[in-house]
């Protein structure tokens, strides 16, 4: 008989998701712009006069500022496009036996102080105290509005066009590790300065690009793709996919945060395939590239173009120490690895 393949933790593996989308395709209302794709952001609507702009992501690796991270990561989904979120709704699970009020309202007053720096309207959602989970999880729902012509995708990139990306790797991953290990961190040496620090990743650099994504859509810009789960690796596959063109990246111009870098060799991980929000891929056309970093760069964000998009055949190429080698990349996250090991690796 045989075995039944249990699928590992994280993403659906690409080739699975990809293969169920086409399978169970459902959209029955022609004024769907853009549907469900793999490697797209969000969903797109069309209304009379712009389009409306629909995200859903859970959180599921972070606990603390979990309210935050929920409006977020969803926001960021929304920016992508070029659209500016609008409206948010969160779907709260909260372990059987262990919630109190006070919980509760912690992650209400997350998402409410969120919601308020980004300018969203917080307007509804569902709680719920559940059985058999052993942390919360907040699933969100953002929607946001674009004009019809300042709509971007993630299936926009061309052949010559420029990837710049913002901030730099492991934003997220880094603040995961500082948060979820702080005691762990401790024990093996780490000061109370520079695990603070890496708490605060959150909030600075920041896991929003919303601003990163609005600025830079002020110019030409063919793609924007916020990469999460899978880390800058996997974002790029994604473009990739969704554009279906090849592209070559040079690993030495890719920023990493020095304390990003120190996290992840501390627990083993490839920063390139550490959960990514924070970061955002823009995909843009040469003459667009002085402008776009420009912008950014007034506003201290920090812009670095990594590579540029190539002709499909030519596939998915990273230049490590001038040598040219295949893109590795996977929807399996590097960061479940910190949720399965207690010793050093």
């Amino acid at each position: 008989m045989k075995t039944k393949k249990i699928l590992p933790l994280g993403k659906l593996d690409f080739p699975i998701l990809s293969r169920l989308l086409k399978k169970y395709e459902t959209i029955l209302d022609p004024r769907v712009v853009l549907g469900p794709k793999l490697g797209e952001d969000a969903a797109v609507i069309d209304f009379p006069d712009r389009y409306l702009v629909v995200k859903t992501d859970p959180i599921t690796f972070a606990t603390e500022e979990i309210g935050w991270y929920a409006v977020q990561v969803n926001a960021n989904d929304i920016a992508t496009t070029g659209a500016v979120p609008k409206w948010f709704q969160a779907t709260i699970l909260l372990p059987e036996g262990k919630t109190t009020e006070e919980e509760a309202e912690r992650i209400f007053a997350q998402i409410s102080e969120a919601a308020k720096t980004l300018g969203v309207s917080v307007v509804g959602g569902h709680t719920e105290v559940t059985y058999n989970l052993d942390r919360p999880i907040v699933v969100g729902t953002m929607l946001g509005e674009v004009a019809r012509e300042k709509l971007v995708s993630t299936s926009g990139a061309k052949p010559g066009d420029a990837i710049i990306l913002t901030k730099g790797v492991a934003v997220e991953g880094t603040t995961i590790i500082a948060r979820e290990k702080r005691e762990e961190l401790r024990q093996r040496g780490y000061s109370e300065e520079f695990i603070r620090k890496c708490q605060n990743f959150l909030h600075k650099p920041g896991l929003s690009v919303v601003r990163d994504a609005l600025l830079a859509n002020q110019f030409e810009v063919h793609a924007m793709h916020d990469p999460t789960e899978g880390g800058l690796s996997a974002g790029l596959y994604e473009v990739a996919q969704a554009s279906r063109v090849g592209l070559l990246v040079d690993k030495e111009k890719i920023p990493i945060l020095e304390e990003s870098s120190i996290l992840c060799g501390e627990y083993g991980l490839d920063p390139l395939k550490t959960i990514a929000s924070g970061a955002l891929l823009i995909i843009a056309p040469p003459e667009s590239v002085d402008s776009i970093t420009s912008v950014l760069g007034k506003h201290k964000i920090l812009a670095t173009t990594i590579g540029e998009i190539k002709e499909k055949n030519q596939g998915l190429k990273i230049v490590t120490a001038g040598k040219i080698e295949d893109l590795d990349f996977s929807a399996k996250d590097e960061i479940t690895k910190i949720f399965k090991q207690s010793g050093p690796v």
